[in-house]
């Protein structure tokens, strides 16, 4: 004789149709067994009342990151951070096929560990883990973000930032004609992120009132305009001359043609540039030169920021005081360099008479 089963009332729900031999089959999957009929009423009940993923038990790493990066791209600004994200992601790929319900603190750490990157691309991998795991809690797929309590990533020292020095500045003058000098010119009169540098366009340049719109990351530097410096007009009017749809470009020799100019190619760009004329400087650098000498020569605080995309956390400067464009033009022509070289000199002077007509 056999033994009653234990939970003898099983649930199925349909989850589809599809067709077989000409025949409409319903596609169903079991909910669940219960050991009374009430007790599987309630639990359809309950699923109809909020449906759920019967397959989330099995959702693994790789396939909550297609979900989660389906969702969270839509809300980023520029590409590059999709590129550090899907980066770090690809540095995962010890956990890539475990059931997300089965990674824990001990998984997370060690591919943090094992991975052959720096401390930056580490620390993206963790910011990676704690947002997916956000996501997949939001969603019901887990009851735990182990992701917050993973703590192998060692928070650095504070990065120090060296200026260009007024030497290295004239230097890069004198040679302009190495290739993309003028780029680090540019960075460095206007104290535009690296990343904002290569996204600039052309149709976002107004030589008739000298300026510039550009700029991402933060509320505060999305779209600001920055004054032409005198210094640099040349510079942008002769880049402008190109037509091409980005300010600066990079140049694809087999088809003769301009390519946008990613990050990674400006920042390689640069450091063949930093060899050439035996300088240490990363392209942050060229940001910190600008606020550091703009800061020096006495350009109003609160018109600083808004040239650099600063948040101002003065309440009453940030509602109440209005800072036009002619404001902002005459503390950037404050950004003097003092460079001791006669025709640097003479350039700057004629640079400001022309920008002034």
């Amino acid at each position: 004789m056999k033994k009653p089963l234990r939970n003898p009332y099983r649930v199925l729900i349909t989850i589809g149709w599809e067709v077989k031999n000409g025949k409409v089959i319903q596609k169903r999957k079991t909910l669940g067994y219960f050991s009374s009929r009430k007790k599987a009423n309630e639990a359809l009940v309950s699923y109809n009342e909020n449906p759920y993923d019967l397959d989330a038990d099995k959702m693994t790493f790789e396939e909550l990151y297609e979900k989660w990066s389906e969702e969270h791209f839509k809300t980023l600004a520029n590409k590059s951070s999709m590129r550090s994200y899907r980066a770090a992601f690809n540095y995962s790929k010890t956990i890539h096929k475990m059931k997300i319900r089965d990674i824990k603190v001990r998984h997370i750490e060690k591919t943090i560990e094992d991975a052959e990157v720096g401390s930056a691309t580490k620390a993206r991998m963790k910011v990676l883990y704690n947002l997916m795991f956000r996501y997949a809690m939001k969603h019901e797929l887990i009851d735990k973000n182990y992701a917050e309590l993973c703590s192998s990533v060692k928070v650095e020292k504070k990065t120090i930032r060296v200026p260009f020095s007024k030497e290295e500045i004239s230097l890069l003058w004198e040679n302009r004609n190495f290739p993309f000098v003028d780029i680090v010119l540019f960075g460095i009169y206007t104290g535009f992120r690296p990343i904002e540098i290569a996204l600039i366009k052309t149709a976002n340049i107004n030589f008739e009132l000298n300026y510039i719109v550009g700029g991402i990351k933060t509320k505060a530097g999305r779209d600001r305009k920055v004054p032409i410096h005198p210094m640099i007009k040349d510079i942008v009017l002769k880049y402008f001359g190109d037509k091409n749809e980005f300010l600066f470009n990079d140049y694809n020799k087999l088809e003769h043609k301009a390519t946008p100019l990613s990050y990674d190619k400006l920042r390689n760009r640069f450091r063949k540039i930093m060899k050439f004329l035996k300088m240490d400087h990363t392209p942050h650098e060229m940001r910190h030169t600008f606020i550091t000498q703009a800061k020096e020569c006495g350009v109003n605080e609160y018109v600083l920021k808004l040239i650099v995309g600063h948040e101002i956390d003065d309440v009453t400067e940030n509602v109440y005081t209005h800072r036009d464009l002619e404001n902002l033009q005459t503390e950037m022509r404050k950004v003097d360099f003092f460079l001791d070289e006669k025709w640097t000199y003479m350039y700057y002077k004629r640079a400001v008479i022309k920008w002034n007509k």
